[in-house]
């Protein structure tokens, strides 16, 4: 199957546009920019200049990815945007390029699913396998970890980070790191226990769930030091690596890391 390029769309002679692709109606392909293999852009779409978009990717209608990161120190310095493969990508979405306070490069994973309204923002490095609900919004230098979950209308801080398999409920705001593995919600988020459903069908083992359930209640639901808890938790269960993953977590946490409800 040719690449198909509605005769509407605006599509730069030096952009670099894959095999098969489906450019739709008064779609705009910037210069710069790159469409991988069988990639399909939705009418109306706008691909901005310095955005690489992996394979088999999917643009929904009017959505607006790569542009100018929203910084007031930004001043049009040369920075990119980088995605992985397999990327849906649904209407209204804006995704910015990064800073060179950030190291110029914001990425986003293969295999992510950003629903309708979501804003990730400058310098934001999203793994695989993530999935954003509507309304969900990143400030800028945000990390999220492979196969996290950030619920609809939620509010991520600048410099946060979120664990893997972590779970974001709905309309909550974050202003501190999310552990691997848990579950926060409210309007301030709280930690509210390990997020099981998701781990189970992840595949984890009866034996890391009953650690990471054990660690949840050591470290947030014991009142007592913090440092100590962990130092508890990895004498205990240290022989997991779910566990020494967590615990790694809260050790680099520089915004502090959420605490339990």
């Amino acid at each position: 199957m040719a690449t198909e390029i509605h005769p509407s769309a605006i599509v730069s002679p030096h952009a670099n546009i894959g095999q098969d692709v489906k450019i739709g109606p008064f779609a705009i392909i910037e210069s710069d920019s790159k469409i991988g293999d069988r990639s399909v852009i939705n009418a109306s779409a706008h691909i901005k200049s310095f955005t690489s978009l992996g394979e088999d990717c999917k643009v929904h209608s009017f959505a607006s990815i790569g542009g100018a990161p929203q910084d007031l120190k930004y001043h049009g310095e040369h920075t990119v945007l980088e995605m992985g493969d397999r990327i849906t990508i649904r209407e209204f979405v804006t995704i910015s390029r990064g800073t060179t306070g950030g190291g110029g490069i914001t990425r986003v994973g293969s295999d992510c699913f950003i629903m309708a309204y979501c804003h990730i923002a400058h310098d934001n490095q999203i793994a695989d396998h993530v999935i954003m609900s509507n309304g969900a919004t990143l400030a800028g230098h945000v990390h999220v970890a492979t196969h996290a979950i950030i619920g609809g209308l939620s509010a991520v801080h600048q410099f946060v980070r979120i664990g893997e398999y972590a779970f974001i409920g709905g309309k909550t705001g974050v202003a501190q790191d999310i552990p691997p593995y848990m579950i926060a919600v409210g309007e301030r988020a709280k930690l509210r226990g390990p997020n099981l459903i998701g781990l189970r069908r992840a595949g984890f083992s009866s034996e890391e769930l009953s650690a990471i359930k054990k660690a949840y209640k050591i470290i947030w639901r014991v009142k007592g030091n913090q440092k100590g808890s962990c130092k508890e938790v990895l004498a205990e269960f240290g022989e997991f690596e779910k566990i020494q993953c967590l615990i790694d977590f809260i050790r680099t946490s520089q915004r502090g890391v959420t605490s339990g409800a």
